[in-house]
């Protein structure tokens, strides 16, 4: 993976910076996603803003916003704990920067493993827990917009290999359990053409090393 400051501008980095302190003094597990993490496992790529998955207890958001506040960022809701508990997402923002970073409170077994999954990533002083090309590829075919198919793109271009069984199980399990089709669709189509692109090789998968169960019927 990358190491490199260069993909991402200063006010980035300080918000960044800010944030992985807060969560390191707070001991909350975590892995950045969004623009940030395709920044970092892909190419440049224009943001302005940082999105993360953190594991923590309700029993602690309490303790977790008094804290953030301590470390310099402020709430965009009026009541962040009734807003979390609705939507299981912080919405704070790094004052000294401006930079908005949206954290999402994981509950599913997905946001688990790709928390555990996350590679470490140096910059500047502090180490990044960054979420893996194919954990990225799931989170953008689940959101489906232009951008994150665009973002696929450019992870599947530049990743010599993908775990493909990891990625379709979990693309499936979402298309399915949010009856989108389009979801598997979208995904399917970026590896059709990368594939015609490469020629017969297509994109080179590696084994998948977590063990899937029986799907329900």
């Amino acid at each position: 993976m990358p190491v490199s400051e260069a993909p991402l501008s200063s006010t980035i980095l300080d918000a960044l910076e800010a944030f992985v302190t807060l969560l390191d003094d707070e001991k909350v597990p975590n892995a950045v996603i969004g623009a940030v993490g395709v920044c970092l496992v892909a190419q440049p790529r224009f943001t302005t803003d940082i999105d993360s998955v953190v594991w923590i207890d309700r029993n602690r958001w309490e303790a977790l916003i008094e804290s953030a506040a301590r470390h310099g960022f402020s709430f965009r809701a009026n009541e962040p704990i009734a807003f979390a508990i609705k939507t299981r997402v912080l919405l704070l923002t790094h004052e000294a920067s401006g930079v908005g970073i949206d954290v999402s409170l994981g509950a599913l077994p997905f946001e688990r493993e790709m928390i555990n999954r996350a590679s470490a990533v140096p910059l500047r002083d502090i180490t990044v827990n960054v979420a893996t090309p194919e954990d990225l590829i799931i989170t953008k075919a689940v959101a489906g917009r232009p951008k994150d198919i665009a973002d696929i793109e450019l992870i599947v271009n530049v990743t010599k290999e993908l775990d493909l069984q990891r990625i379709r199980y979990w693309v499936r399990e979402f298309s399915e359990a949010l009856e989108k089709p389009e979801i598997r669709e979208n995904l399917e189509r970026v590896l059709k053409d990368r594939a015609a692109t490469r020629g017969s090789t297509g994109v080179h998968s590696r084994k998948s090393t977590r063990k899937q169960g029986k799907k329900k019927k």
